[in-house]
This record gives C-alpha cells, structure tokens and sequence, in this order.
C-alpha cells in the first residue's frame, strides 16, 4: 500500500499525482468515476437506474453525481477523505460511490442490516469525514455521530431540507473532471462481515477496481453491451455493488427492487419486465427465488448469467436451479479482500449431470489471478493435497485500513490467505472443503463440516443444514447437526443416520441431531456458526 495515498491534494489540484510530476512508486490511473462519464457520453438517454416508478437516464445520473460531488466539496470533503453511507438499495446508493469518487475520496458503504453499536464501529474505525444516513436509521446516525468526532457532515437520504440527498444531487455547482489518483489510492471501503471478530476494512483501491471491471466483464459476463439488463437482489453495500460497475461499463440498466425484502413475486415480474439477463445472487437468495412458484408464472428466457457467490451452493439446490433457469448459472469463488475474484465456474460447467461438471469445485483460477493451495509452512502443495486456498494477482486488496498486523497475517508468505481449505485437482479446479475455523478435531481425525452438510442435504426432508464441532469428553470434539425441514416434512435421527450410511465415513457422523425452524444468518445472507454454536451451548 503506498503510505501517501490516504493524504493527497484537494480534488483536481496540481500535485505529486499530476501527470509529468509523479515521483517514482507512483502509478496515476483511471479514476473509477470515469466509467460513469464515459457512459454517459456514449448513451446519454439509454436507462441507467429504473427503480420503482422511475427510470434515470445515464444523462441524469451522470448530472447528479457532478452535482452531488460539487455540494460536498463545499462542504470539507476532499480527496482521501472516508465518506460513509448506510442506506437500502436506492439510487442514492449508486449515486452516492461516484460522487464520492470524483473527489477521490473513499466511500464507506455499510450493511443497512447492521444494529446502531456496528455501525457506529465502522464510522469511528474508517474515521468518516461526512456521513449518509436514510432517514429510516435515525437511531444509527446518532450511534454514528457520537462514536466518530471526527466526522463533519451530516446528510440524509430520503428527508428534506439543504442536507438531504435530493438538495446535493440537485446542486446548481459541478464537479466535471473526476479527481487525479494513483494506482494505489483508496476507492472503497469493503468491510468484512466480522463473523470472526471485529469487522476489518479492506482497502479496494482504484487500481485494482478497474482491474476487476475487466475481469468481471471477461469471466463472468462476456459479451455485456448497453442492450443488457441486471436485477439488483442483495444490497448494493457489498457483492451486488461490485457488480454493478461492470453494467455502468458497459451502460447496462440496473434494475432495482421496490423495497429491501427479497420478493421473489417482484423480482420474476421484473426479469419478464425489463428482459433481465443478469443477476448477482449468494446461494440463498438463489435457492429461495428458484424455489419460489413464481418462477413458473413468468418468463425468465432473457436470462444469460445468473451468478452466485459468497458460499458454495449445496449440489441439490444447484440441481434445482439448473432445472428450473437452464444452463445460465455461473459461480465465483471470491470474498472482499480479493473483491471475489479468485475463481470462475460458467454455464458450460454447470450440468444437471453429475457425469458432466466438476461437482463440488467453484471452478478454474480467474483471468490474471494465481490460486494454490499452502501448507503450513507457507509451501504449495501438490495436487488433491487439503490446506489453506490462497491467491495472488491484481484483484487483491491494498490491505487493512489502520491494521498493519492483520495485513501482515492474511498476506504471509507473498500470497493472500483465505482462510478457507480446499484442494486443487491435476486439471486445475479448485475444491473447497470449508473454512478452516469451521474444521473440528473428532477421535484425532480432521472433519470438514462442507461435506457432512452435502451428505444430509441429498435427503429429500432437509432444507437446511449446518454442522459445528462441540466439546466431548471423549473424542474432543463431535459434530452436532443443526437441522431446517422443509415444510410439512418429518425425518428422524434413525432415517438421517441410515441416509448417511455408505456416503460418509461413521467418524464423520453427527453425534446429535437439532431441529430448528431456521438457523441465523448474518445480514450478508451467510449461516453463522459462531451463533449457532452459542445458541447450542445453551440447549445441549
């Protein structure tokens, strides 16, 4: 990380960045605001944003993030300045990134899902200089403003008055020329969901963004043209923002649902609506919509690419998907310190047919980027051998915000480690057996939870299904198996361990089988186990 790149002149000021003046070390490149200037210019009145009963046109949005820029640079914000924004998918999200880069200051998108104390950590850990608040989180901006002193501007989204949204992007002033930056600098803001411990603040620099555009454009959504169309169904603050930059590359409209629930009766009428050809999913929301039976109501044929990460999907939901959209899924394997940037499995991949995919694997390395596997000691290790999946190249991250010590960890021995374990087979694919927090020792013998949740999950009464490792005064450890049914559905702990029989090892075997009505997740959609393990601690 270059150590000046948080400190450098006020937007569109001649500095060390200027073109003829960069000292060595120094790599001035495209501003990531650029992408939304150059699209406006080539499709000024194509549709950029249509939510609700609006359509913006690029003209429009183009138009109001100069405005807005300008209104906060009058306000004290400048280039390196942190900027957060705790709102529901809206236009003011979108708009809110690249006003924020113009300035070349850093925006700081949080989960709208998250409490008032967790936000309030993350506006005094990024040290915010302005924050944006949508009127329905009062008790989070005021959470926000105590923790964090040094913040200088209030604004809201969705309220009145000359420090709302509205009044900025309706500024009369404009910022035409997106500030200079280099390589390095800061863009974003990408913080971890924590599940670990305290959230951490992955620097995604400009550099490395516009790296990404093209990777997401080359791997995932080949031949994506302003006729495209993308439906937003995961908050903008994370995965489906990183998302949606590729669509503004290439003027594709963003479709975004009415209101901050997922409703998948909503999110069909709008596939048919608007001819939707992509969409960015996890493996939750895809299971849910494909489940839903309004899939079967509209017409979903324009769909190309409908791509799911941030967990593997269990082979029966993914099943399920290619039956009901066709060969149109494609997964990546990423997470935000590599901006999910690690590996590609396309829709030619994809196969109803355990004979005609590589089931289990998340699939090849991405364009430009390096995967291994680590042993211990930081050496790759050959083919079909478990450890530690780490990756290389440049769509990974500059590093924790103010956490030097954590950036030395995750990026030991020259590569980034993604804490998840896996192997890769001679051809290349990449396998994830599951986080390496989430292995538990049983009688001396290594278990990967991933694949007892797989085994249970081929069982037509499960809907869904997570394994923890607990304490026994015997073997260590032993798996308790936290259960979901599907609706109306029985099973007994007698059928399950009769289901498991010749599919998994009998070491491997849950000790206790749970049934919960629905197991907790986090605002990114993800089970987590820490939770579940707490709440098992209370019950066993």
């Amino acid at each position: 990380m270059n150590p000046t790149a948080l400190n450098p002149p006020g937007p569109n000021q001649p500095g060390p960045n200027q073109p003829g003046l960069s000292p060595p070390g120094l790599i001035p490149t495209a501003n990531l605001a650029s992408l939304l200037i150059q699209t406006a210019r080539r499709f000024p009145d194509r549709p950029a944003i249509v939510w609700r009963n609006t359509t913006w046109t690029w003209t429009h949005v183009r138009d109001r993030v100069r405005a807005a820029a300008a209104a906060l640079a009058a306000r004290g914000v400048r280039h390196g300045d942190r900027v957060l924004l705790h709102a529901r998918n809206g236009n003011a999200v979108l708009e809110s990134m690249f006003a924020t880069w113009m300035l070349g200051a850093v925006w700081v998108p949080t989960n709208f899902r998250l409490t008032p104390p967790e936000v309030a950590y993350l506006a005094q850990s990024s040290g915010a200089a302005a924050h944006i608040f949508d009127t329905a989180f009062a008790e989070h901006a005021a959470a926000a403003a105590a923790a964090n002193p040094a913040c200088r501007l209030m604004l809201s989204i969705g309220g009145e008055g000359p420090d709302d949204w509205e009044a900025f992007a309706g500024s009369a002033a404009s910022i035409d020329r997106p500030a200079d930056v280099e390589r390095d600098h800061p863009a974003w803001f990408f913080y971890t969901s924590g599940t670990t411990g305290r959230p951490k603040a992955g620097m995604l620099t400009h550099g490395q963004m516009d790296y990404i555009v093209c990777n997401h454009l080359c791997d995932l959504m080949p031949a994506t043209t302003e006729q495209d169309v993308s439906l937003v169904v995961a908050p903008l603050s994370h995965g489906a923002g990183i998302h949606a930059l590729p669509q503004v590359a290439r003027g594709a409209a963003s479709i975004l649902l009415s209101g901050e629930r997922l409703d998948c009766e909503q999110a069909w009428a709008l596939v048919e609506q608007h001819r939707v050809t992509n969409m960015f999913t996890v493996p939750t929301i895809l299971t849910i919509l494909t489940r839903h039976e309004s899939v079967d109501r509209y017409d979903h044929s324009s769909l190309r690419y409908v791509i799911y990460a941030g967990a593997p999907m269990y082979r029966a939901d993914q099943v399920h998907a290619l039956r009901k959209l066709g060969k149109v899924l494609v997964q990546y394997f990423g997470m935000g310190e590599v901006t999910g940037n690690i590996t590609v499995l396309p829709p030619a991949l994809h196969s109803e047919n355990d004979a005609e995919m590589p089931v289990g694997s998340c699939g090849v390395p991405r364009t430009g980027m390096d995967v291994t596997i680590l042993d211990e000691s930081g050496t790759p290790a050959p083919p079909d051998t478990t450890g530690e999946i780490c990756v290389r190249g440049p769509g990974v991250f500059a590093g924790y915000h103010a956490d030097p010590d954590a950036t030395a960890r995750a990026t030991a021995h020259g590569w980034f480690h993604t804490g998840d374990l896996g192997h890769i087979d001679a051809s290349g694919f990449v396998y994830i057996t599951g986080r390496a927090s989430d292995m538990y020792i049983s009688g001396g013998s290594n278990v990967y939870p991933r694949e007892i949740e797989e085994a249970l999950l081929l069982h037509p009464a499960l809907a869904e299904a997570c394994i923890v490792g607990m304490p026994h005064d015997k073997w260590g450890e032993t798996g308790v198996a936290v259960l979901v049914l599907q609706p109306n559905a029985q099973a007994t702990e007698a059928e399950l361990l009769s289901h498991l029989d010749g599919r998994l090892a009998k070491y491997k075997w849950p000790q206790h089988f749970v049934f919960w009505p629905e197991l907790p997740k986090s605002g990114y959609g993800k089970v987590t186990k820490r939770d579940v393990k707490q709440l098992l601690q209370k019950d066993l």
